[in-house]
């Protein structure tokens, strides 16, 4: 083995060093390198991205989570930015490329003042500075409270959401299926999700109401299916209902079952095998008369006889299973008139227990070794049918009793349309659910970017130290959304930014009280224009701006802090 090279990297150690600006220079290069590749897709007017994996599998979409999690990214900096694009998808569900965008514009401005003369640490700290002042004043000024929001301005968030989006042509019904979807699987909130929403709405701005009963809307609760066929705007919002990608395990059965107001449909959800009855591996038995071989077969059938009948006697008219259905069992619920379906997938058999206020059974053994079928894990609706969607047949449950549930089934014309209506819709279901738990917008297309950028200017003026930079940089950093979205809607951006900022200053600066509503001006990006985007209805959730503001700082900061690179050699064993 050959021996490493004490001088280049002044440490015994078998690898390579980078040090000072040179590893600076690397990680913002290979930063700016992600986001270049997601700033074309922002906006309502972006483009849209194709990913071809070394198998050949085509993926079409402008999300920019999924875009930068279809990459394989090597360099540790940039996998940074790929991280900061998973996270805020997690949490907030909208806003991953603009994240990006900021995150690297900050580095790239960092840098630069790295180069002038400006210690790290000095920019670090302005940086912190800055982001404390932009959050105050999107709270104190920029957040308009909407305590008991109408479906107006829920429909205008969603809308916003997919407008940039492969649906948003059809915004406005796709907007009325996400708010029906989100609105239909509300619950009580607990007390660990109040202190969580008081997080999220801290400040000046937080609604004070604690004797009022908050509500929670798990997005788990909306079962999404994708089939091929007819146009987008042929999908359907089930309210109250649940539908299950699985078909009748037999012809004989029934397609259609129907309760009575006192007695529901109940429906049993296994995760286990009805097939004949087999004696476990390892277990011998020794048969001296050729008749007791017809009587251990008998014994057999008897018994998974008696599992079905445990089943149906306990009120089952609906049998579904993660697993197999043989011949034997399907002729006990064909003759008895039930629905079965067999191979059902996990998940979705979890949420219809959820739904259905059911349970999903995995044995039938009790504590003392016996088989029993408890009455209690059987959901209970309305009504059971089977459908045919396009190629195949789905099972449509209606009138679900247990918790809210909701399924939306999506028609499109191929598996990348789907896909991308999925992405798309999530998005969208996303916001609306942050808007409604939050209770607090803000105004979209660039206006809270603009305004803070204003306000963050006046503010670096107050600063006596070399922060003043800092924070003047910070506030150009941020004007990188209005004019990503003007170029990318193919608008002149340096006059669009301009007439953005002056007017935000004169809504900021001036005492007539005609100028106040100025602070919501944005980017009409159709007609190239600046308008009033609050009463426009492009909105979004303050939740999403302040913590797409915060993630991109932290990534920028953690980025600008490392100074030193050591790379070691992949051993000889390897």
């Amino acid at each position: 083995m050959e021996a490493p090279n004490p001088s280049s990297t002044g440490l015994f150690i078998n690898g390579s060093r980078e040090t000072g600006q040179d590893v600076r220079v690397g990680n913002v290069t290979a930063a700016l390198a992600v986001a270049n590749i997601v700033k074309t897709s922002l906006g309502p007017v972006g483009l849209d991205k194709m990913l071809v994996d070394d198998i050949g599998d085509v993926l079409i979409t402008n999300d920019g989570a999924t875009i930068l999690k279809s990459l394989e990214v090597e360099h540790p900096a940039a996998r940074v930015l790929v991280d900061l694009a998973n996270l805020q998808d997690q949490e907030v569900g909208d806003g991953t490329t603009s994240v990006v965008i900021i995150a690297s514009e900050l580095l790239r401005r960092g840098n630069d003042l790295v180069k002038n003369g400006i210690h790290p640490t000095t920019i670090i700290s302005g940086y912190r500075t800055a982001l404390k002042a932009a959050v105050s004043y999107i709270k104190k000024e920029m957040v308009v409270n909407v305590a008991d929001l109408g479906d107006e301005h829920l429909i205008n968030a969603a809308k916003t959401s997919m407008s940039s989006k492969i649906i948003g042509k059809e915004s406005e019904f796709f907007a009325r299926m996400a708010v029906d979807a989100v609105k239909s699987v509300k619950m009580n909130a607990t007390q660990a999700d109040l202190a969580g929403y008081e997080a999220m709405s801290e400040g000046p701005t937080a609604i004070a109401s604690a004797k009022k009963q908050r509500s929670k809307y798990p997005l788990s609760a909306i079962h999404i299916l994708k089939a091929h066929g007819k146009s987008s705007t042929e999908s359907h919002l089930i309210d109250g209902g649940f539908a299950i990608n699985a078909m009748r395990a037999a012809q004989g059965m029934p397609t259609f079952v129907e309760g009575a107001p006192d007695s529901p449909v109940k429906i049993a959800m296994l995760d286990m095998n009805l097939q004949r009855h087999r004696m476990g591996m390892g277990v011998q038995v020794i048969v001296k008369d050729p008749a007791e071989i017809e009587n251990i077969k008998r014994r057999e059938m008897d018994i998974t006889k008696e599992r079905i009948r445990k089943i149906i006697d306990a009120g089952a008219r609906v049998v579904l299973t993660t697993k197999g259905v043989d011949d034997l069992c399907m002729k006990y619920f064909v003759e008895a008139g039930i629905i079965c379906a067999r191979r059902c997938n996990r998940e979705d058999l979890k949420r219809l227990a959820k739904a259905t206020g059911g349970k999903v059974v995995t044995t039938l053994a009790d504590m003392e070794g016996n088989e029993t079928f408890d009455g209690e894990c059987l959901g209970a609706c309305d009504s059971v049918r089977e459908v045919r969607i396009g190629d195949g047949e789905m099972l449509y449950v209606y009138g679900c009793a247990g918790h809210g549930a909701s399924t939306i089934v999506l028609r499109g014309a191929n598996e990348y349309m789907l896909d991308e209506m999925d992405r798309a819709l999530h998005d969208s279901l996303c916001v609306v659910k942050r808007m409604l738990e939050s209770n607090t917008l803000v105004p979209g297309g660039g206006a809270a970017e603009a305004g803070l950028s204003v306000h963050l200017d006046d503010y670096a003026n107050t600063i006596k130290t070399r922060e003043q930079m800092v924070i003047q940089e910070y506030a150009d950093a941020l004007l990188v959304i209005p004019k990503t979205l003007s170029v990318n809607a193919a608008k002149d951006s340096s006059e669009l930014v301009a007439k953005l900022r002056s007017a935000h200053a004169r809504g900021q600066h001036s005492e007539d009280p005609d100028d106040a509503g100025l602070k919501f001006t944005g980017l009409d990006l159709v007609e190239g224009v600046i308008r009033d985007n609050l009463a426009a209805g492009v909105v979004e959730p303050a939740i999403s701006k302040i913590k797409s503001l915060r993630f991109a700082t932290e990534a920028a900061i953690t980025i600008l802090r490392i100074d030193d690179r050591i790379t070691l050699n992949p051993s000889q064993g390897q």
